[in-house]
């Protein structure tokens, strides 16, 4: 096992590394998720009412993916700003730009106010949240995984992922009681915007936290820096291969992330009569459901090796594909069942994302292969589902998960190689 020491007085404890992990993801997601229910729920309504509701909410999704095409290129140019003004300096400076745009897309009016300038304001806003998410990487799962003991890799790598049901489970539970206790009026006119507001606060907590632990300096036994940059052609020069792996084999989970937390929303408030407090309800048993699945993730890759773990999430997502009509008439099915996958599925990515590149590139390749895995994966999922189900029906969206699928295979006989039973091996 590495052992972990700093550089400027005592080194922080694993307890310490697994809170402030928990703290930062959990409110990455929960802003994540409060845009991302807002695009399905709000936002079309505010902001594209000149054009039918469905258009509205494709044009509102084409929005959403825009955060995830401009992190790529905030997290490449934060190396430049963090060579001037520290690490510290760069995350703070990244989670202000966030936190403000979010905020401000909180006091955004409407089209009928302004007209074309709303949606516009709102496209530069979530370009500029991006930017934020991007500049953020802060490194501090790599910290974790490697402080994790060999025999526990797996279940120390579902840590940082908890953050995606639980910060779910904070952005619906305050749409929900948003939605439930104010009439429509007041919803669409003042009430959405509250959820907004609220992240700024939490974000403020996680940034004193990642100071805290990276102003420690962390460096491994052999006082190697574990958040070094480096040199970007050197590195995709060295680590293509594992730069694909962890891009790909997890694509089926990341396919499956917005099918179940984003696209639900929209289609039952498009197609169906469906209240949006029940599927909010729902959603809330699935993300609930899901952290016991992610955990069980990592204890079943510890015993029986992460790729099985790969290959039997991916087999099960395959056959939820086969129950995306119950969105019709009965969406606990899907929704439930769909939770309680992703958090099987998408348990073991963080692992794949850092557990083969080389000490000198982890950190940057770590970076890039994330946000590629985004892009690649969930960007653009409620936006071709919704455009799927429009054109063809709504089990034409269960194709987007199955090329999911079928990347995820691919990749795994491509580029993983068993070696072993053990988690660490078998990444």
């Amino acid at each position: 096992m590495t052992t972990l020491a700093s550089t400027h007085g005592k080194a922080p404890t694993i307890d310490e590394i697994i809170t402030t992990v928990i703290m930062a993801r959990v409110s990455d997601y929960f802003g994540f998720f409060v845009y991302g229910i807002a695009s399905a729920i709000v936002f079309p309504r505010l902001f594209f009412p000149m054009v039918d509701p469905v258009t509205g909410t494709l044009l509102s999704f084409a929005v959403f993916s825009l955060a995830f095409l401009a992190r790529p290129f905030a997290s490449f140019a934060s190396r430049w700003v963090q060579r001037r003004i520290g690490r510290g300096g760069k995350i703070t400076l990244a989670l202000m730009i966030f936190g403000t745009s979010t905020v401000a897309m909180g006091l955004l009016p409407g089209y009928v106010e302004i007209g074309w300038t709303a949606p516009i304001l709102l496209a530069l806003l979530r370009v500029a949240q991006g930017i934020g998410l991007g500049g953020a990487w802060d490194g501090i799962t790599l910290q974790l995984l490697n402080a994790a003991p060999k025999h526990r890799r797996g279940i120390y790598a579902t840590i940082p992922q908890l953050g995606g049901p639980i910060g779910f489970c904070v952005a619906a539970s305050l749409f929900f009681v948003l939605v439930g206790f104010l009439t429509e009026e007041e919803f669409y006119s003042f009430g959405w915007r509250f959820a907004f507001f609220a992240v700024m606060a939490v974000n403020v907590v996680s940034l004193f936290a990642r100071l805290r632990l990276l102003s420690t300096e962390l460096k491994d036994e052999t006082k190697t820096d574990l958040m070094r940059s480096s040199p970007f052609m050197e590195m995709l020069a060295n680590e293509w291969k594992p730069i694909l792996k962890a891009t790909f084999i997890p694509i089926a989970s990341y396919a499956l992330f917005h099918m179940v937390t984003i696209f639900p929303l929209a289609y039952e408030l498009l197609y169906t009569e469906t209240s949006i407090a029940y599927i909010l309800i729902l959603q809330l048993i699935g993300a609930s459901l899901a952290v016991c699945t992610m955990i069980a993730s990592g204890v079943i890759a510890d015993r029986y090796g992460r790729r099985r773990v790969l290959l039997i999430s991916t087999a099960l997502i395959a056959l939820l594909c086969l129950t995306i009509q119950t969105l019709n008439n009965s969406p606990a099915i899907f929704i439930i069942a769909g939770f309680a996958l992703l958090g099987f599925a998408h348990g073991q990515s963080s692992a794949l994302s850092s557990g083969r590149f080389k000490e000198a590139y982890r950190y940057s390749a770590s970076a890039l292969s994330i946000n590629l895995a985004w892009i690649f994966g969930a960007a653009f999922a409620p936006l071709i589902g919704l455009v799927l189900t429009a054109q063809f029906g709504l089990w034409a969206a269960s194709l987007y998960m199955f090329s999911g699928i079928v990347v995820t295979l691919t990749a795994i006989f491509l580029f993983d190689t068993p070696r072993g039973n053990s988690s660490a091996s078998s990444a």
